[in-house]
């Protein structure tokens, strides 16, 4: 059987740290950004673990388990 590859997709928005977590970043801040505060704005710049229900999915994505 061969390899799994890696979806490329989910691995350009996805990581996994060393640990084995897989971070993604947030959401919403790509436009409209002059009605956010600017308190909001930077914490969208944090990344933020991915939830439980997602994990086997995105794992399997990038080949991890």
């Amino acid at each position: 059987m061969p390899k799994m590859k890696t979806h490329r997709g989910t691995a350009k928005r996805f990581r996994v740290t060393g640990s084995g977590k897989i971070m993604r970043s947030k959401a919403f801040k790509s436009h409209i950004l002059t009605k956010k505060s600017a308190k909001r704005k930077r914490n969208f710049r944090h990344e933020t673990e991915i939830a439980q229900a997602d994990y086997k999915v995105l794992a399997r994505n990038l080949c991890r388990r």
